[in-house]
């Protein structure tokens, strides 16, 4: 499974949309369909900051503003709607946050302090996020069930019962391909749905499927298709394109451990497995054993890897470089998901690879655990 980046944010459809307030105790407010009022009130969150994040702007943006007896207000401005992240916290307390849509108009939001998740929390006023709760209800049953099959297969692979883990790992392909059926679905009966945006782009934009995302894409309205999302998705595709298996792999260059420039060029006449990581990423950590048996089983063969991580703390980088025994050359530019290379080859979701022939020519990707080990011995023979 991937360690996924933070999904930015979404345009919903431009819903007009002038209310009142819902408030209790509170005086009609009124306001125009160019702004929006988001007025909150959690239960037993007496003191404290609320939060509004908006990936989606085009400098990262995030608002803030004082609790009192649970209540606070964000005014502002959503041309069109977008996913914004709220964020609430007590003085000395985590913080927490959960992804709704925001957009123009008159919004409230409710909540318990003892019940501050996606679940637990109310929004009204939001057409947008009435739609995308809809969405979620529908899919609320594989989502349970795939976090069911992912516990089950930790208990089984802690007691290396791999008839089990293959069985769950089976079952849980099952429950994710009807996942994606629902999306599919939703996006062919809603073209014009900034949602269908949304949900393809998280969803097909990880190593996609090339044919299948551009056939999404094209399916989509053309005011869809040039929104937030849209464009994320025509990104994706470009880069895809870029990445295919038989295309030549994108030149980058990246600093080692101690700061010496490493162009991906300099390993040209050997087979490379770019390997995406971090010392944070639990997946990753678990797949590294699998990655240093087969380097210690293919290097003398003309096998090298070249690690990319997606750290941003140095310290952390090399100490896991260490512990993990990656005895090969790591690069890094320290920016944790704006890693330079990772945006060149669309890495959404880590560990992720990409196997090179001598010539520099992509031959594989997303390779884990045994299927590594037997791309690398159908190609690597002497």
């Amino acid at each position: 499974m991937h360690h996924l980046s933070l999904i930015g944010t979404i345009s919903l459809a431009v819903l007009a949309v002038g209310c009142q307030s819902r408030n209790e105790g509170k005086s009609k407010t009124v306001i125009s369909d160019s702004t929006y009022t988001l007025t909150g009130n959690i239960k037993g969150f007496d003191t404290g900051w609320a939060y509004l994040y908006h990936p989606q702007a085009t400098t990262l943006k995030t608002d803030s503003t004082r609790i009192n007896g649970g209540q606070f207000v964000f005014s502002g401005r959503a041309d069109v709607p977008e996913f914004c992240n709220f964020g609430a916290r007590r003085d000395g307390k985590k913080d927490f946050y959960f992804g709704f849509f925001l957009q123009n108009g008159v919004l409230a939001l409710y909540g318990n302090k003892d019940s501050l998740t996606d679940v637990g929390v109310r929004i009204t006023g939001s057409p947008a996020e009435d739609e995308f709760k809809l969405f979620q209800q529908s899919e609320k049953f594989i989502d349970s069930t795939k976090l069911q099959l992912e516990s089950a297969y930790s208990l089984a692979e802690a007691k290396k019962d791999k008839k089990r883990t293959d069985s769950i790992a089976n079952a849980f392909t099952v429950m994710n391909n009807k996942h994606i059926q629902m999306v599919i679905n939703y996006a062919v009966s809603h073209p014009s749905s900034y949602l269908s945006a949304f949900e393809i782009y998280t969803n097909f934009s990880i190593d996609p499927d090339l044919s299948k995302l551009d056939s999404m894409y094209k399916g989509l309205d053309s005011a869809i298709q040039v929104s937030y999302f849209g464009k994320k998705i025509y990104k994706s595709l470009e880069i895809a394109k870029k990445t295919a298996i038989g295309k030549q792999a994108p030149e980058f260059a990246l600093n080692d451990v101690n700061g010496k420039p490493v162009p991906l060029s300099s390993f040209k006449g050997k087979y490379v497995l770019i390997d995406f990581w971090a010392s944070w990423c639990g997946p990753c950590r678990a797949e590294n054993p699998s990655v240093v048996k087969a380097y210690r089983q293919f290097h003398s063969k003309g096998l090298d890897i070249l690690g990319v991580s997606l750290d941003d703390e140095k310290d952390k980088w090399t100490e896991a470089i260490k512990k993990d025994k990656l005895d090969w050359t790591q690069v890094s530019d320290l920016k944790g998901w704006e890693n330079n290379a990772a945006q060149e080859y669309g890495v959404m979701g880590i560990p992720m690879n990409f196997l090179l022939d001598r010539q520099g020519n992509i031959i594989g990707k997303d390779l884990r655990g045994s299927d590594l080990e037997k791309k690398l011995s159908e190609t690597i023979t002497q």
